[in-house]
């Protein structure tokens, strides 16, 4: 297919024909037209039918996800220049098809955990609508390479997000999320905009291919490096990188907990896939500049985000989802590393970022599903509540247990402690010892958080207050403060079929991985661009 029609050749112009590659844009678009279709079917399937909009939603993005088998073959490019074949605005390389992976299995997750919370409580259109033209979004980012459709791609993924944090209708804390997140978005979108606007007029060029290349005249070299250190704004409030993290634990805490796992996975794909496009592809040359910003901002993140995590009470209404929200800036810090480190060798160290990402996404979407289970009994959902998960729902707790131990990086969580490797050995090639031994001891603080948590699955149940016939039980007269004694898991529930899909398959995925770590981990080995 073209997008325009040749001219003459004789009117001594270059052609302006366009070939569009269907099949290398097949991820995000199958995932856009999925979310088009849903919200055009909700207006005809009756009420006890919603349920149907859930599978399509779930059958959309596995279609999309199978069309990235023909893409393994070698990269391919498409929307190039028809005066320059090689510049091109959409590649579809290792790189990309990894995110895209991500990205896209990330939203699978989500629609299965979502699909009970769409019949009862969340408008279904609306929601698939918007969680899948957010992965479209998403699944477009990585494959951008010029900084126009980086900034489109990143507006089409984070703009849906708004809405569905939000979606809970009737729901203060949520309407609150939802405007702090839009609030603090926004901002940094247009501070990105003005660096956009700032590279341009230094480079001439919107590609990052052409960025890297361009010969800034001397006088405009200032603009150039401000435009470079505006423009990395925007993503590192997507990575939730201090001291753009605030939005973090409200947003998750006020969100519907499966767009909680969400934003804490794909969110952070979007913002990290494009920090490292601009970084590593379009401004290699000034280094010197992100580099040193990069490596800052990763000490303070991992360093931010474990403190606050070391700070949650067992006790606290929605701590278990406070802690992973303030783990998951804590990880964000460690997926920085290899960045900063780029900047610093001219190795490429891009590679431990994605392995450690890919790690990062099974095992926090596992934990967020177990999150999501136990929410359906305990609705304050406190670290307390999981005490005596073990005798109840003996499989779910080792689950849990597995997912904390590779977010701690220990063994038998062996992915989680190789990826933590390949980050520290990427801050080490680099020359970065200060950073390196500020990793360790955030490992350290990590691990006590993670192993305090997990003591509390394996822990007896505690005593249940006797109650007079006909009370309610504590968990339904409880306070929202989460003050008083926390009642054990006691109630046995069956695991609902969607829950039990996510758990397996991430469960599955992370034990695959412990067991043969290559398959990401190759990613650190190999050079990305």
């Amino acid at each position: 297919m073209t997008l325009a029609t040749p001219i003459a050749a004789d009117a001594g112009v270059a052609s302006l024909v366009q070939n569009v590659d269907w099949v290398t844009i097949a991820p995000p678009v199958i995932a856009a037209v999925t979310g088009l279709l849903i919200l055009v079917a909700d207006l005809f399937v009756p009420a006890h039918r919603k349920g149907l909009l859930g599978l399509g939603a779930v059958a959309g993005l596995l279609a999309a996800i199978a069309s990235l088998v023909p893409l393994r073959a070698g990269d391919r490019r498409t929307f190039c220049l028809t005066t320059d074949v090689t510049t091109c605005s959409y590649v579809a390389d290792r790189f990309t098809l990894a995110i895209q992976l991500l990205v896209l299995g990330g939203a699978l997750l989500t629609a299965l955990l979502s699909l009970r919370e769409t019949r009862h409580r969340l408008p279904a259109g609306e929601f698939w609508f918007l969680l899948l033209s957010s992965a479209a979004g998403a699944a477009l980012l990585p494959a951008s390479r010029d900084l126009a459709t980086l900034v489109v791609a990143l507006e089409v993924a984070s703009l849906p997000a708004f809405a569905l944090v939000g979606l809970r209708r009737g729901d203060r804390r949520s309407s609150e999320a939802a405007l702090k997140f839009f609030l603090t978005s926004v901002t940094a979108t247009a501070v990105t905009l003005l660096g956009v606007s700032f590279v341009y007029a230094a480079t001439g060029s919107l590609h990052l291919t052409r960025i890297a290349t361009a010969n800034v005249p001397g006088d405009l070299d200032t603009l150039a490096r401000t435009g470079v250190a505006l423009t990395l704004i925007g993503f590192a409030f997507k990575t939730a990188a201090v001291p753009f993290h605030f939005w973090v634990p409200d947003t998750y805490v006020g969100a519907p907990l499966p767009v909680a796992a969400y934003l804490s996975v794909i969110g952070k794909a979007v913002g990290f896939s494009g920090l490292i496009l601009v970084t590593v592809i379009a401004f290699p040359g000034y280094a010197d500049v992100w580099g040193p910003a990069i490596a800052v901002l990763a000490a303070l993140t991992m360093t931010a985000g474990n403190v606050a995590a070391l700070r949650q009470r067992a006790d606290r209404a929605l701590g278990a989802v406070r802690l992973l929200a303030w783990s998951s800036v804590a990880q964000a810090g460690f997926l920085l590393v290899p960045i900063a480190a780029a900047g610093y060798s001219s190795d490429d160290q891009i590679g431990s970022t994605v392995a450690y990402a890919l790690m990062y996404a099974v095992v926090n979407l596992g934990a967020f599903a177990v999150v999501a289970l136990v929410a359906r009994t305990h609705r304050l959902n406190r670290i307390s509540d999981y005490r005596g998960l073990w005798t109840t729902h003996p499989v779910t707790a080792l689950t849990m247990g597995f997912f904390l131990l590779c977010l701690a990086g220990l063994p038998p969580g062996i992915i989680g402690l190789f990826a933590k490797v390949t980050v520290f050995s990427s801050a080490v090639d680099a020359g970065l010892g200060w950073l390196a031994v500020i990793m360790g001891i955030n490992v350290a603080l990590g691990l006590v958080y993670y192993l305090r948590w997990t003591a509390v699955l394996f822990r007896a149940p505690a005593e249940a207050p006797a109650r007079l016939p006909g009370e309610a039980p504590a968990e339904a007269s409880g306070t929202a403060d989460g003050s008083g004694a926390a009642p054990a898991v006691t109630a046995v529930a069956a695991v609902p079929a969607p829950f039990a899909v996510a758990l397996a398959l991430t469960a599955t995925a992370g034990i695959l991985l412990s067991g043969y770590p290559q398959l990401v981990l190759r990613f650190a080995a190999t050079r990305l661009f």
